[in-house]
């Protein structure tokens, strides 16, 4: 049964999903739409062009949808789409997209945004992503399913920030991260693989022992690092989880990736 507040202030327009629950003094503009089953609590803005999927619960004080902090954006009629059973709490922060990167910002399914996290414009989050309090992602970065960010992390943008992986706290990340990866500092470097994280996922020990292998090979002083790819390819041709590190640094091109700082251990 849809719960609405006789305090809540909803826009004719916006589309209210079958079993929401929109708190006192809560406001949700024209053009959104809130899937099933959303819990709105109380003191919360959603508007622009923006879609929360079913069963996402927002906390106080969040802003969800309001133009991007990029003064480049003109008014351009863009959009933000936040998967189904996110948890956004207290005074999160998601801006829709730009006409400089696709129009649109999107969130995937069962994401968890702590307080005062920020979503920036046109960033693409995976699912099941963790943003620890006072993460702040800049303009058009890319977060893999699964990825942890500490509380404070900040990351540039245009960044890629892999599956799998994790920021520690307070870092300031400027280059790429890995997929299994895990980054710590101001400037960030690369420290290892996220191998607690790997354990808590249930990753055979078969595997685990593969990306140690192939890390220590891929941030070796010999050669490139595209020569690295290559060989790592080579040996650990049709192991899926290493692929997916190479293909994911094949794709940054000429980008810079987060590398290790002293050693290579993972």
């Amino acid at each position: 049964m849809t719960a609405i507040d006789k305090f809540a202030v909803i826009d004719k327009t916006a589309e209210i999903g079958r079993g929401c629950d929109i708190g006192a003094f809560s406001v949700i503009g024209p053009g959104v739409t809130l899937g099933e089953n959303v819990r709105i609590h109380t003191h919360v803005v959603v508007t622009g062009r923006t879609s929360i999927g079913p069963g996402t619960e927002i906390y106080p004080f969040a802003s969800i949808g309001h133009p991007p902090q990029d003064l480049k954006y003109k008014g351009e009629l863009s959009s933000l789409s936040v998967g189904a059973k996110c948890i956004i709490r207290e005074g999160v922060t998601m801006n829709p997209g730009t006409e400089g990167g696709g129009m649109k910002t999107v969130v995937g399914d069962r994401c968890t945004f702590l307080a005062n996290s920020h979503v920036g414009h046109d960033c693409k989050i995976g699912n099941d992503a963790i943003f620890s309090n006072n993460v702040m992602l800049a303009g058009h970065v890319t977060i893999g399913d699964f990825a942890i960010l500490g509380g404070g992390a900040g990351i540039i943008q245009f960044s890629r920030v892999g599956a799998h992986s994790f920021v520690g706290a307070m870092s300031a990340l400027e280059n790429d991260l890995i997929p299994y990866g895990m980054a710590v500092g101001n400037r960030a470097h690369l420290s290892g693989l996220n191998i607690i994280g790997l354990q808590r996922r249930g990753f055979a020990r078969a595997d685990v022992h593969s990306l140690r292998r192939a890390y220590r090979l891929l941030f070796a002083d010999e050669g490139t690092l595209m020569e690295r790819v290559e060989d790592v390819s080579a040996e650990f041709k049709g192991n899926p989880i290493v692929t997916e590190i190479l293909d994911f640094i094949r794709a940054g091109g000429k980008r810079s990736l987060c590398t290790p700082r002293d050693g290579t251990s993972a």
